[in-house]
């Protein structure tokens, strides 16, 4: 007979606990588990320890009784969508070929020391504890890559290469610095300098290690391995990146008329940056005469009015943004990241706020005509309204599991370029070079699921594009293609195909899942009539926790 007492949100808590007692990085970035100083098991049992774990936990599901509640029944179907995506990939094998420029697994040994305090002399010695940890660590990932190799299973040359290239700016032989290790110890107290320094320095060597070993040894074994993963292996990606089985040609169909109807309006927007110009024309003018800020301290500030603006501006009127919500803050992104903005939401306790990241990429002036939309994106109303109102809620309304470890991405990244077209439908962008901005990023967002559905699923360019029409995509077309329609820096645009053609499935979600949260607020509108009120609507919106897009769509409509 089931225990009546045990409940999904039981479950699903209990699981986090069990993870973040296995991970590090997954304790450091809730806040959780003061005193460790370890580094996260990048070994093949590591990986399978963790499989086991979400086994027991679908075992322990399976037996409980029936969700009652509403909130239960949604935890418990997130879970379940959750953890059987999760061991699918793993039994695919995913595990022992991921490389990749941007979230993968190897980065996780440096992006610990960023979720970490640094306030007291404990908590350096605990850096140090995880800097000496770091060799291991890396050392059983190697483990995982060479099973890899073994068994066929291999990322693409050019990730591998991508890879390489960070790691080398790790180390700081890009610029001929000491490296990020030691920039990062540099502000440690004096007691422990020479612990911190050494420690650094024997990390910043097995990051070294770790980086030729991938040049010299696994990047010639890779030679072969196809950039496109194919419809089965993409199949299973996006349903870890969606929680919804999408249908995929009709989502490259649907893209290839947000295409058209974007380029159109981007055609206007350009006449009014610069009167008679084509897009790309007032794109240049832009980045040449536009307004930029200079120096990156200087650029780091203006972000933080951006959001700080946006929270005067929204607060009471579109949203209720108080207490916690109202801190976040500015930063730049440490050497050796990928080349798009991003954000880490809070700790549980808020110990830690919510932080957006600009990756500086060597440059020193920073034309802003589309760094307003990003950050509306990445900080207010975007990621931080959402992923920060589900840290207040967690523990409380929702179980820890739904606000954290169990987020779809489609959901947070539509959440966040809907939010984008709200600040466009408010009126926020009447700087004609800020509304190109935003058309931009629209574009960019279309153009991935374009190109990202078109190389892994070797799909053709429609006849009627006005693009190579029924050529088969490459990354060399998708480079092109990039180039011609979207106002993306170079640098930029080379590390976003690389990024698809290693994250598969993934950079499809912004566009899929704005289009689900538009949808369910046309929904709520027409049943609500004039009843309807937006604020309100976000504000439950915004409460739900996470979800996949199926559910996600049928709970807006709801709303």
């Amino acid at each position: 007979m089931a225990d009546e007492t045990i409940t999904a949100r039981a479950i699903a808590d209990r699981h986090l606990d069990q993870v973040a007692a296995r991970n590090p990085l997954v304790a450091a970035w809730l806040g959780l588990r003061s005193g460790d100083d370890r580094q996260p098991d990048l070994s093949p049992e590591g990986f399978e320890e963790q499989a086991d774990t979400a086994r027991h936990t679908l075992a322990a599901l399976a037996a409980a009784p029936a969700p009652v509640t509403p909130a239960d029944r949604n935890c418990a179907r997130l879970l379940r969508d959750r953890l059987s995506a999760e061991l699918a990939l793993h039994e695919n094998g995913e595990n022992y070929r991921q490389l990749r420029n941007i979230g993968a697994h190897v980065h996780q040994v440096r992006d610990v020391f960023t979720f970490v305090p640094t306030a007291t002399e404990e908590d350096w010695a605990l850096v140090a504890g995880r800097l000496r940890n770091l060799p291991g660590a890396l050392d059983g990932y190697r483990t995982t890559l060479d099973e890899g190799i073994s068994r066929g299973l291999l990322a693409a040359p050019r990730q591998a290469e991508s890879v390489v290239e960070q790691l080398t700016a790790w180390t700081g032989e890009s610029t001929g610095s000491a490296g990020w290790f030691a920039d990062f110890v540099a502000p440690g107290p004096e007691k422990l300098h020479g612990e911190l320094t050494e420690a650094a320095r024997a990390a910043t060597a097995a990051v070294a290690g770790f980086r030729d070993w991938l040049r010299d040894t696994y990047a010639p074994a890779a030679l072969g391995t196809p950039d496109a993963v194919g419809r089965e292996r993409y199949r299973l990606a996006v349903r870890d990146h969606a929680g919804a089985d999408l249908d995929l040609d009709e989502a490259y169909a649907w893209a290839w008329e947000e295409f058209h109807r974007t380029a159109a309006e981007m055609r206007v927007e350009a006449g009014r940056v610069l009167p008679g110009a084509g897009v790309l024309e007032a794109v240049d003018h832009l980045h040449r005469h536009g307004h930029a800020v200079e120096g990156e301290e200087a650029v780091r500030e203006w972000l933080q009015q951006v959001m700080e603006q946006a929270i005067t501006a929204l607060d009471g009127t579109h949203f209720d943004i108080s207490g916690p919500l109202r801190r976040v803050e500015s930063h730049l992104a440490p050497a050796g990241s990928a080349a798009a903005p991003f954000y880490s939401a809070p700790s549980l306790d808020f110990g830690r706020p919510g932080r957006t990241y600009l990756p500086t990429l060597g440059r020193t002036v920073f034309p802003t005509w589309h760094l307003v939309t990003t950050w509306y994106h990445e900080g207010v109303p975007g990621h931080h309204l959402q992923l920060a109102r589900w840290t207040e809620l967690a523990a409380g309304e929702l179980c820890r599991y739904q606000t954290t470890f169990g987020r779809v991405s489609a959901n947070i990244e539509g959440w966040a370029l809907y939010a984008e077209r709200l600040m466009d439908e408010l009126g926020f962008f009447e700087d004609p070079a800020h509304r190109l901005g935003f058309l931009d990023e629209q574009m960019l967002r279309t153009i991935r699921v374009i190109i990202d559905i078109g190389m892994h699923l070797g799909l053709t360019v429609p006849a009627d594009s006005g693009f190579h029409p029924g050529e088969r995509w490459t990354p060399e077309l998708a480079t092109e293609f990039m180039a011609t329609y979207s106002g993306t820096p170079a640098g930029k645009r080379d590390s976003e195909i690389v990024r698809y053609l290693g994250w598969p499935g993934q950079a499809i979600g912004y566009k899929l899942g704005e289009r689900v949260w538009l949808r369910g607020r046309e929904e709520a509108r027409r049943r609500r009539g004039a009843a309807f009120d937006l604020k309100a609507w976000h504000t439950a919106a915004l409460s739900q926790g996470s979800l996949g897009l199926d559910d996600l769509a049928e709970q807006l409509g709801a709303l």
